[in-house]
């Protein structure tokens, strides 16, 4: 497996995706789900699903994308069913405080006299402060580290311990479509001066910038070698260097195993049935 080309794997294999843990990583595959944890005694805990679906996901691109985002986020409440001992990456008091200052700091800054420009592009940056501290767990960001070389090596690139730990389809690489979505559109709310509708223009833009940004992300997968797409990978591909990922354990690489293991286990039967 872990000799095939990594062009030349990709073809004949699931394209999968993940999110790591504090204590462990869940897998994504087409259809189903899977996760692992290692238990406080040393053992590794495993289960598995099949994606609920959602009407739409066939429809309006930037719809569709939103769409995907929302079926993702809706495995995790199974996977918490099935395993309540997994511990999720911002279960912390820390990003509880840190979401609560965020969102303190943004009102001020709305409230200040700043260009809307300002705000905005502050009130950005600290929106993306809960995610920065979330990843930066030691253990949160092994386990990411531990998905993408599991993937990798799934994929054909390396062994799993020689892969490396970012990975070109990492979520890192919606931050930036989305920050610009985010910022177009509430500078647009901004210059509104009907409160109802900045409201409003505000929920639609959150549902645009996922959604544009899903979209966006899909194409830099489908076409990696395009200048445009190698430019676009570059602050995700930083993020991930630099704060979203350290170099897991061997410990941590076997509950990722495991959980790719399982998951594979579920697609294969899902798709006999």
């Amino acid at each position: 497996m872990y000799g095939v080309p990594m062009a030349e794997a990709q073809q004949d294999r699931l394209q999968l995706g993940g999110m790591a843990l504090r204590n462990g990583l869940m897998l994504h595959g087409p259809t189903h789900w899977s996760a692992a944890i290692r238990l406080e005694d040393g053992q590794i805990k495993v289960a598995s699903g099949r994606h609920r679906r959602l009407s739409g996901r066939g429809a309006v691109p930037i719809l569709r994308g939103a769409t995907r985002l929302a079926a993702t986020m809706l495995t995790l409440p199974q996977m918490r069913r099935a395993l309540p001992e997994a511990r999720l990456a911002f279960e912390t008091p820390t990003i509880v405080l840190t979401v609560l200052a965020g969102a303190a700091l943004s009102g001020g800054a709305r409230r200040a006299r700043l260009s809307p420009g300002t705000v905005e592009a502050l009130s950005q940056v600290l929106a993306l402060l809960p995610a920065l501290a979330t990843l930066r767990s030691g253990a949160v960001a092994r386990y990411h580290g531990a998905e993408h070389k599991t993937i990798a090596a799934y994929e054909g690139s390396a062994t799993a311990v020689d892969a490396p730990k970012e990975h070109e389809r990492c979520g890192s690489h919606l931050v930036v479509p989305m920050m610009a979505t985010s910022l177009v559109g509430n500078l647009i709310a901004s210059r509104t001066r009907d409160p109802r509708r900045a409201q409003a223009t505000r929920a639609g833009t959150s549902v645009a910038a996922a959604g544009i940004a899903v979209e966006v992300f899909g194409w830099m997968t489908r076409h990696r070698a395009h200048p445009i797409a190698r430019a676009l990978r570059v602050p995700g591909t930083l993020l991930q260097q630099r704060l979203g990922t350290e170099e897991p354990t061997a410990d941590e690489l076997a509950v990722a195993a495991a959980a790719l293991t399982a998951l594979l286990r579920v697609e294969r039967d899902g798709a006999r049935t």
